[in-house]
């Protein structure tokens, strides 16, 4: 058992790294001035209105088979209620701090969904890529609109000033259901090949430009982490410890794993990952406690780079 889970932490630790080293080397020439501002907002804007959009529309037209996958319409549900458990594990966790301390329950329940899942997705299943990517998709579909409504809500600490629909319906949840209806409707027969080998190849783009942009953001937050550490680690222990471990204490119990291995561990690297950038861009756009939750964002993903390995070896520990 100990070699299994050397062997599995050693694998995704290296793919994990590959991808933090963008992260950081982004960051780092945002801090340097190399990129600017600017630039960072139209390679997000890029990202979220062309290439994102293109890239789901390609792998879930490709790969999504409603006849073959019946129950493909449980993974935006699961969506919404991981979304919600480690909403609610990060209020408990924070409760005698409430509700001043609102702005952080989000950090420890909305991960990364997208921008962090997909790339370590291509590389720990360059072969299923594909179906890891359609996963995804599918999963966000329904954890979005939870991000975009609770999360900023709670982030931001602002009751008066809803989400408009703006925020809720952006190009990737459009992408998303257009492809959904063109695999049930099966609109990918009279689609012209050279009209979708376009699609997929501007998609393509989507994973590595849209890990730039990560760590581009990350390296424009500001951080007083001596201030927020005690609150930080209530925080991240229930992001990156308790929502995991109850994921994968659930997928056990089910045996999930059995019926469909990669959805197994696509859940639990979804349930291990950092917490999702958007939080920070909410602070930004719609007004919040920058510093703080900037310096809980940066700490959980330098913490993530082991936790997140350490949890897809446990998994393939105790599921192998």
């Amino acid at each position: 058992m100990l070699e299994a889970f050397t062997t599995a932490f050693s694998g995704t630790l290296s793919a994990v790294a590959g991808i933090f080293l963008i992260i950081v080397a982004a960051g780092l020439l945002v801090r340097w001035d190399v990129i600017t501002q600017t630039q960072i907002d139209g390679l997000s804007a890029a990202t979220v209105k062309v290439f994102l959009p293109c890239l789901i529309f390609a792998k879930v037209v490709e790969t999504l088979d409603p006849r073959g996958q019946p129950g493909w319409w449980a993974l935006p549900l699961l969506g919404v209620g991981m979304a919600l458990a480690g909403t609610g594990l990060g209020a408990l966790a924070l409760i005698d701090r409430l509700p001043a301390k609102r702005n952080l329950v989000p950090l420890a329940g909305m991960q990364n969904a997208g921008y962090l899942v997909l790339p370590i997705g291509l590389v720990l299943y360059p072969d299923r890529f594909d179906n890891f990517a359609l996963y995804v998709f599918l999963f966000i579909l329904g954890y979005n609109p939870v991000l975009w409504s609770l999360g900023k809500v709670l982030v931001t600490g602002d009751r008066e000033q809803r989400p408009g629909w703006r925020d809720v319906v952006t190009p990737p949840l459009v992408a998303n259901l257009v492809a959904i209806a063109f695999a049930v409707c099966g609109g990918r027969a009279i689609l012209p090949r050279p009209v979708f080998a376009a699609i997929d190849l501007v998609g393509s783009a989507a994973v590595p430009v849209a890990t730039l942009v990560l760590g581009a953001v990350l390296g424009g937050v500001g951080v007083r982490l001596g201030h927020h550490f005690a609150d930080a680690a209530r925080t991240l222990a229930v992001k990156l410890l308790a929502l995991p471990a109850l994921t994968i204490l659930i997928l056990h119990l089910t045996r999930l794993h059995a019926v469909n291995p990669l959805l197994a561990e696509f859940l639990v690297i979804e349930a291990a990952a950092a917490p999702a950038v958007g939080l920070i861009l909410q602070v930004r756009t719609y007004g919040g406690n920058d510093r703080e939750v900037g310096s809980v964002m940066v700490l959980s993903y330098a913490v993530c780079t082991l936790t997140l390995p350490a949890w897809v070896a446990v998994w393939s520990m105790i599921s192998g």
